[in-house]
Formats: C-alpha cells, sequence, structure tokens
C-alpha cells in the first residue's frame, strides 16, 4: 500500500513553536512530530518507520504570488530515480486547481482559492511504471484544507432596522437586538468573532459588545421633546482588533407615547357671544386644550364646574377635535343679564397613575359669554283678549284696549294695526297709538257671532338647511347573482360570495349582517363580517330532474338607527360540472324538466312539426305542377319555339337565321311575343317584308329594311331601334336564315337537307315533309 511507501512532505508552520514541526498522523490516529534538521539551506526529513503516512495538507486561501502555490510533495519508495515512476493525481480539481509534477511529485495550486466558496478538496495520488504502466503502489486519498484568512467584513441581517420603545422608560430598557454574520471560518483564528459598537446615537442608546442588544441609555426621554432618533451600530471582527474589517447598520428607533403630558388650557379666560334670540342647543363658541400626548392619551372630557351662567350654559365635548363646544342650555336674555361666566374643567379620559407624580391632569378656565341685543317683537300683555258686546251697540263705541310693549332695551314705541285678513268686513278699528277698538259698522249677532281679530308684526329671516342623512334605506344585493351548484357538490362547499349596498351613508360606514329567512335544509350562510358572506351547501348530491332552480331569501339588515333590513332572494340553479367543478351545462335540460316535458315528448312534438311542414311543401310543389302545360302541343306547332336538339348547325357566321335584334333589344318586342300555350293563328308577322334579289348586298338590304320600318304602322315606336347585324359568308352549309328567301315559303326547296348529314335529318324531316304535304 501507498502508506508503506509514500512519504508526504507538508511544510506546514506553527507560530507558537520555537522551531518547525512536521506534523504525521499514523494509521492508528496517533500524531507525532519531526524536528527538522537544516543542512545549509535545505529542510531534511528522516523517517523511521513505513507505517507513518500523510492525511491532510492545508493550503492559505486568497494566494497573491506570481507562481503557483506550492502544497506538498510526495514520493514513492518503490521510486529507483531512475526516472521510471510517473505519479498520477485524481479528486477534486484535480489537473485543474491541483497540478503534480509527474517525476518529482511535486504537488501545487494553480487557481486562487476562496475558502468561502469550498473549505476543502479530497484528493487521491498514485505512482505508476512508465515502460509497463502498472501501477506501482494502490491509490492513497488525502484531503487538502483551505486556511481562513480575514477577507470578509461582517454583514448585518438588515441594512435598515426599526424599533419602538415606550418614551420615559428606565435605563437597560430593552429596545431591540441586531445581528451580524461573517462568512470568515469562526473555528480558525479571530476572523469571525464580532465586537458590536455604537457609532452614532449616544448617549441616548447603548448596544451590547457581544449580543448586539441596543439599550435606552438615558432616562426621561420625552417623546414630546424628540420622537425619532437614528442610531448606527458597526459590528467589528478580529474581536474588534485593529485591523479588523466591520460592517455597519441603521436602527431607526421611534418614542411612542404615553399619558406624560396633562391638558392644558393655552389663556386662563376666553371670551364668547350670541345673539339673545340663540336656540337651544345652538353653539356659542369653542374653546380647546392643548396636550402634548397623541392618540387616546390626548382624549379630554369639558365640563362646567362653577358660575353663574351654568344655568344657561353647557359644555360638550367634540370626540373628533377634542374640543369643547359651549352650547345653549336654556335662553338668554340681554335685558335681564348681558354676560354669563361659567367656569370650564378639562380632564384626561385615560389617566396613567405611574406618572401621577407629573402634577394634576386637569385643568380650568373662565369662559364669559355676552348676550347680543336682537330687536324682538311687541309682547301683548295677554296671550288672548276676551271682549263682551251687545249686538245694538251704536258705531264708535270702543269694545276693549290691547296693550303690548317692546322688550328691547331701546323701548322703540309701539303701533297696533288689524290684520286685514282677519276682518274682511271692516266691522272694527284700532287706534294706531293706544290700541283702543271701536266699531266702525253695526254689529248683527246672527250675521257676525264672533270675529277675531289678530295683530301681527311680519319678519323675515334666511334660512339654511342642511339636509342629513336619515337611515330609511334597506341594503340590498350588490349586483344580480348568477348562481349554480353543481349535482356533484360536498356539504360544505362555497357556491357564492355575495356582497350588499345601501343608499345610505352612515357616519362610521357601512355594517351589514347576512342571515337566512328561515332554516334552509340545501344551503347556509356565513357571515364574514367585512360586508361579504359565503353561500355553503349544507348537503352534498343535487339533482336537476329532482329540482332545477332554488330559491334562497337572503335577509340583509344594517347596524344603524333604526335599523333597515330587506330580503333579497338568490337565485341558485343546478348544474351539471365535471370532476373539478367546472359547469358544463346548464339550462336548456333545466328548462325543460322545470316545464314538465319529458325528453320523449319533445322529440314527438318536433318530429310533428316537421311533417306538417313536408306536407305543405309537398302540397305546393303539386300545386305549382297542375298548373303547368307542355310548350308543343302537337309536332305541328313549331312557330318560333327553340328546339334543343344535338345536330350541328351552320356554324359560328351562321347568324341569317334569327333576329339579332331580338337578342339585343328583347324590350321591343316584349309587346309581340306569341302566347306558347295556344296555338297561333299565324305563323308569321302581319307585315311581310318585301321580296329581295339573292345577291343583293346586306348594306341595300338593311337600307330597304329601314325604310319598311319607317313607313309600316304596325312597327315599334319611331324612337325604336330595329338592330341587324352580318357576320359575312364562309359556312360550308352557308346560311339557314330566311333573310334571302324568295316571297313565299313555297319558293323555296329544302331537299338539300337530305344531303348535309345525320346531323341534320331531324330538320330535313320538318322541312321536307312539309313541302311534301303542300305539293300534295
Amino acid at each position: 500500500m501507498i502508506m508503506n511507501h509514500f512519504l508526504w512532505l507538508l511544510p506546514l508552520v506553527f507560530s507558537h513553536l520555537s522551531s518547525p514541526v512536521i506534523l504525521l498522523e499514523r494509521s492508528d490516529g496517533n500524531l507525532f512530530h519531526w524536528n527538522h534538521l537544516m543542512e545549509g539551506d535545505k529542510l531534511v526529513l528522516h523517517r523511521s518507520k513505513r507505517d507513518w503516512m500523510w492525511r491532510q495538507f492545508f493550503l492559505s486561501e486568497e494566494y497573491t504570488g506570481s507562481n503557483y502555490q506550492y502544497v506538498g510533495k510526495l514520493r514513492s519508495d518503490k521510486d529507483r530515480g531512475d526516472g521510471t515512476a510517473r505519479y498520477v493525481l485524481s479528486g477534486e480539481g484535480a489537473g485543474i486547481i491541483f497540478r503534480i509534477d509527474e517525476k518529482s511529485g511535486d504537488l501545487h495550486a494553480t487557481q486562487r482559492l476562496d475558502r468561502e466558496e469550498k473549505a476543502s478538496y479530497t484528493l487521491q495520488a498514485q505512482a505508476f511504471n512508465k515502460i509497463t504502466g502498472l501501477p506501482l503502489e494502490p491509490a492513497t486519498e488525502f484531503i487538502v484544507k483551505i486556511h481562513d484568512i480575514n477577507d470578509n467584513e461582517p454583514k448585518f441581517t438588515k441594512a435598515v432596522y426599526t424599533a419602538s420603545v415606550p418614551e420615559m422608560s428606565d435605563i437597560g430598557t430593552f429596545v431591540i437586538e441586531v445581528n451580524a454574520t461573517d462568512a470568515d471560518d469562526a473555528t480558525y483564528g479571530n476572523s469571525a468573532k464580532l465586537v458590536y459598537s455604537i457609532l452614532q446615537g449616544q448617549p441616548y442608546f447603548s448596544v451590547e459588545p457581544e449580543t448586539g442588544i441596543v439599550r435606552i441609555a438615558l432616562s426621561n426621554m420625552d417623546r414630546e421633546v424628540r420622537k425619532e432618533y437614528q442610531v448606527v451600530i458597526q459590528a467589528k471582527d478580529m474581536a474588534g482588533q485593529m485591523g479588523g474589517l466591520s460592517g455597519t447598520t441603521m436602527v431607526n428607533v421611534t418614542l411612542t407615547d404615553v399619558n406624560d403630558s396633562p391638558p392644558r388650557f393655552a389663556y386662563s379666560s376666553y371670551h364668547l357671544s350670541t345673539y339673545e334670540s340663540a336656540e337651544i342647543g345652538s353653539t356659542v363658541g369653542r374653546i380647546k386644550a392643548n396636550d402634548g400626548d397623541e392618540g387616546e392619551n390626548a382624549e379630554m372630557k369639558y365640563r362646567i364646574v362653577d358660575g353663574d351662567g351654568k344655568e344657561y350654559l353647557d359644555i360638550i365635548t367634540d370626540e373628533t377635535t377634542q374640543e369643547g363646544v359651549m352650547v345653549v342650555k336654556k335662553k338668554l336674555d340681554y335685558e335681564s343679564k348681558r354676560v354669563y361666566t361659567v367656569k370650564v374643567e378639562v380632564t384626561n379620559i385615560h389617566q396613567d397613575p405611574s406618572f401621577s407624580d407629573l402634577g394634576p391632569f386637569l385643568d380650568t378656565a373662565i369662559v364669559k359669554v355676552t348676550a347680543k341685543d336682537v330687536d324682538e317683537p311687541p309682547v301683548f300683555s295677554r296671550p288672548q283678549y276676551v271682549f263682551e258686546v251687545n249686538e245694538d251697540t251704536p258705531k264708535g263705541i270702543a269694545v276693549g284696549t290691547i296693550t303690548a310693549w317692546d322688550p328691547d332695551a331701546t323701548h322703540y314705541p309701539i303701533q297696533y294695526a288689524i290684520d286685514q285678513h282677519t276682518d274682511p268686513e271692516r266691522l272694527y278699528h284700532i287706534d294706531p297709538k293706544n290700541g283702543s277698538i271701536t266699531i266702525l259698522k253695526s254689529l248683527d249677532r246672527e250675521v257676525s257671532k264672533n270675529s277675531l281679530l289678530t295683530h301681527h308684526i311680519i319678519s323675515r329671516v334666511p334660512v339654511l338647511i342642511k339636509v342629513l342623512d336619515v337611515n330609511d334605506n334597506a341594503p340590498e344585493f350588490a349586483m344580480i347573482y348568477e348562481t349554480f351548484v353543481c349535482e356533484n357538490v360536498k356539504a360544505g362547499q362555497l357556491i357564492q360570495t355575495i356582497s350588499a349596498i345601501d343608499t345610505d351613508d352612515p357616519l362610521v360606514g357601512h355594517k351589514f349582517v347576512f342571515t337566512l329567512s328561515s332554516m334552509n335544509p340545501n344551503f347556509t350562510i356565513f357571515d364574514n363580517e367585512d360586508n361579504t358572506a359565503r353561500i355553503l351547501t349544507r348537503r352534498s348530491g343535487f339533482n336537476r330532474r329532482e329540482m332545477s332552480v332554488y330559491y334562497l331569501p337572503v335577509v340583509i339588515s344594517d347596524s344603524d338607527y333604526p335599523i333597515q333590513s330587506s330580503t333579497s332572494t338568490l337565485t341558485i340553479r343546478v348544474c351539471s360540472c365535471d370532476a373539478t367543478g367546472n359547469m358544463r351545462s346548464c339550462s336548456v335540460d333545466a328548462l325543460l324538466l322545470s316545464a314538465g316535458l319529458s325528453t320523449g315528448a319533445l322529440v314527438a312534438i318536433l318530429l310533428c312539426i316537421l311533417i306538417l311542414l313536408m306536407i305543405v311543401v309537398l302540397f305546393s310543389a303539386l300545386k305549382k305542377q297542375r298548373r303547368k302545360e307542355p310548350l308543343i302541343i302537337s309536332k305541328e306547332d313549331v312557330r318560333d319555339n327553340v328546339v334543343s336538339y344535338n345536330d350541328e348547325g351552320g356554324g359560328e357566321e351562321d347568324t341569317q337565321a334569327f333576329d339579332i335584334g331580338t337578342l339585343r333589344h328583347p324590350e321591343v318586342i316584349e309587346s309581340n311575343k306569341l302566347r306558347r300555350d295556344i296555338i297561333p293563328e299565324m305563323l308569321f308577322p302581319y307585315h311581310r317584308p318585301s321580296p329581295m334579289k339573292e345577291c343583293t348586298d346586306v348594306r341595300d338590304f338593311i337600307i330597304s329594311r329601314l325604310q319598311e320600318n319607317d313607313t309600316d304602322p304596325f312597327t315599334p315606336p319611331y324612337d325604336s331601334l330595329a338592330t341587324y347585324a352580318y357576320e359575312g359568308n364562309g359556312s360550308i352549309a352557308e346560311s339557314l336564315s330566311s333573310l334571302e328567301s324568295s316571297v313565299t315559303e313555297g319558293d323555296h326547296e329544302y331537299d338539300y337537307l337530305s344531303n348535309w348529314g345525320p346531323q341534320f335529318k331531324k330538320l330535313a324531316d320538318m322541312y321536307i315533309g312539309k313541302d311534301t304535304g303542300v305539293a300534295n
């Protein structure tokens, strides 16, 4: 084995020993050391036993030299030194990171290594014979460990920490714990040994060097003086010694409020004013005490504790602004009292007994309210006057006197007048100065048994009306829900989430409560308490044939006063779904089943409708077929009918057999068409063209026809155009047209048609047979 033949040399030097030693590990695990011997500049090692072997090499990380870093040397005792031994290295990084000299066995590291990336490498070494290629010894495994250097600074787990601590806390109160880590090897040296210190934030805070716990270092820290602090904490490795690397973090500390500040009025007295006509409950003015605290610690309560105006005034607390609102408790009277004085006390609602030594948490102030004069209407001495008079009393006699006075301090003179709407007959008169009422006309008890006279002062005042909301609308569904439940649904499964809306606008926001109007065996509702509710199934297994639609009444109530509620019905359809709950079909089958029709009945109805449609179509077709008659009644009835046959004609140039004008202007002869359902009296038109010579030129022929049409009274109107065309000669069978025929049909001979071949046999039979019949 290689352990009996290799000597592994490791230049590991320990600084705490007086001289370098070489560590060897025996196979039994015991450690020994050899003192080195110096021979000149060389290190000489001696081995006394062959069973020693190297187990580990140590190599420093982040090597900055220009040459390869030397790791160690291996040599086999079977290496005779004649160059036949070859050393081979394998394992992690072999050939890339680590390279061995095949001849000498020197081991070098070719790259700069980082312990934080990989702390150790496991390699295998073996010696071979260069000539035979056979191994000299079995392979032996060894480990190269990377020695750590301090090349990583500490890093905090957070770049910025946030902490809070109550104000007025005692010294040593825990604030927060910060943590930093160092990627260096914590088991080797002090590279990863951290010490915490505070760079910013003294003398208010301190930090424990080993744990990183931040604590209060100064007592009576007042939030009202300073609320936020920024503390910079440093973590330094190498146990905080000089040359160590460091990292910092920021800790934002906020002092939270405690009730340590009593409320205080800014002034010892306040002056307010209002009109004497102010209604009961109307606002006179506002006062406010200052409290340095916040939140519930700053909540205050105002009350009147003394004063001659305690009967007429009251104060209430505005919970939003923490102000004291002075209101009218009883009608004020400027003429009887012009200034009303009260003593107002303010206290904290939530008091902390631990801070009672800071003084009483209340304060008082004097509030003076001045009543301002208003021009009031005159006041009558009685609420109602009753006078008696005989019906025969003559005119001008005084019935009675009314009195009134001005309650204002100015005492304006009073003038009296009768409201003419209450005395339309003008029976009475009132003296405008003394209020004496006299009779103007004779009185008749039967006519005027009683008279009601009123005296009014009319005043006008602008009124501003602000309409406040009243809870007079009930909540309802926020939308129309299309809810379905699967036939294969399980109990307790969510099928719909509903919400509600309310046209009212309460000050504290909406708060709806969802319930069912009655116990439902199929569905239940769960109020989420966030203005929504979930509809859940109470049972499993729904069947569309049994029930396709369910109606679930849901009662929705609000929380305002008076409570309003409404019942909204949720329509739930039963649908067919797949295994994942996706709907496949709903409406068609559900609607058919809900109508009470089976599938067979529906098919029968559709078949009946189809049969009726087929009967109607067939009847219409037969009716049209009865009206049709053959175009040609007899073989002799040829006329101008077009007979289709397969015989070949005279060619493209044969255009003399038909009237081209008819094709180009069919509307010209529309009125002269012959009926095809009866035998015409004549086979040709009434007017026959004049005979033409056989070799007449086409131009002369056309001119002749034009003249005939111009003079013929039976031709179309003069603005009609009769078109003739001539394509020329060239057809082997010549022309079949009758334009060059003689005056009568009897002048034509058609015997030549029999010589044209079988294609014209039918045409020859028609004309030759006709001529024969005429001759006979």
